[in-house]
């Protein structure tokens, strides 16, 4: 079967506003990640000094929020990295290993934590429940102050992401606080590896879905919230399309999502304007920043199935 295909290649570039927008957002997040990080250590050192396993389960937490805003940084500045022969997509793909080894390495710890917890309900040991609370407090105007911190960077991927930690860690402070007071108040000192066991659960379920996402894009399966069916209508609507095909959607990195696909037009001198139109429309509405398109006129193509379907000279 003899053919021509003509291949075309459409990449969507950020624009200086968008990487100045990336730039201030990885800046907030390593400066949130390393404030985080430090309370982290404090509250592990109070947990220490007070007895309260609610608070060395926070500061675990705290730990899995400084990760995750960390890696928000890490994929601000690898996405600025140009690629090189060695890595023609660049090192995005270095915060999808770090996300998996984080989770892991929680899941550790929350098993850790859910048994000192258990032993702790069995023989409850004396807590300072004034100091515990204190403490706690702290960590909750910190999580707040972070919360603010991250607010004007709304429209960064990464930072949307990171609060959701964040929120996760708030309400673990909450516990870890209402823990606290209710030993201060009634010496009721079960309220403390109650508490724990409620961050572990708070742990465990970002540290698995963490995992999961992690495991998933390095399988380079479909991003969460994306249909192909979705994103292939999107497409094939487009005036000038007569079809989609070879349709593929994966991860590049935490924040960047690729697309390839096969695309059938009407006439070849419209493929500039069909180009921005598809990238426009997969940008806006799936957020899709890096695509590669390869083209082909529908009449050759039709030609080609009549080829296809033509039966084999009898011998």
């Amino acid at each position: 079967m003899a053919g021509h295909h003509d291949h075309h290649h459409g990449h969507h570039r950020h624009s200086g506003a968008r990487g100045t927008h990336g730039r201030k957002a990885g800046r907030a997040l390593s400066a949130a990640a390393a404030l985080t990080i430090a309370f982290a250590a404090v509250e592990a050192l109070g947990g220490w000094w007070t007895g309260s396993l609610a608070l060395l389960s926070d500061a675990g937490h705290m730990l899995t929020d400084a990760a995750a805003l960390g890696l928000g940084a890490l994929a601000a500045w690898v996405a600025r990295r140009p690629p090189s022969q060695r890595h023609s997509y660049g090192l995005g793909r270095v915060e999808i290993f770090a996300a998996a080894l984080n989770a892991g390495a929680m899941l550790v710890i929350v098993a850790l934590l859910t048994f000192e917890a258990l032993v702790r309900l069995q023989a409850p040991s004396g807590v300072n429940g004034g100091a515990a609370a204190a403490i706690a407090f702290v960590g909750l105007v910190l999580n707040v102050a972070v919360l603010r911190w991250l607010a004007p960077h709304a429209h960064d991927m990464n930072a949307r992401a990171a609060k959701l930690h964040v929120v996760g860690d708030l309400l673990g402070s909450v516990a870890a606080l209402a823990s606290g007071a209710a030993i201060a108040l009634t010496g009721w000192t079960r309220a403390d590896p109650i508490a724990s066991l409620a961050i572990c659960v708070l742990i465990g379920v970002s540290s698995v879905r963490l995992l999961r996402e992690g495991l998933h894009a390095l399988m380079e399966g479909v991003p969460h919230g994306l249909s192909v069916e979705a994103v292939g209508a999107e497409m094939a609507g487009a005036d000038g399309v007569v079809s989609v095909h070879d349709l593929h959607v994966w991860t590049l990195s935490g924040s960047r999502t690729a697309l390839s696909a096969h695309i059938v037009v009407r006439s070849l001198g419209d493929w500039d304007r069909i180009l921005a139109d598809l990238q426009h429309r997969l940008q806006e509405h799936f957020g899709i920043d890096h695509v590669t398109l390869q083209v082909d006129h529908a009449t050759e193509v039709g030609r080609l199935l009549e080829i296809e379907r033509e039966p084999a000279p009898r011998e």
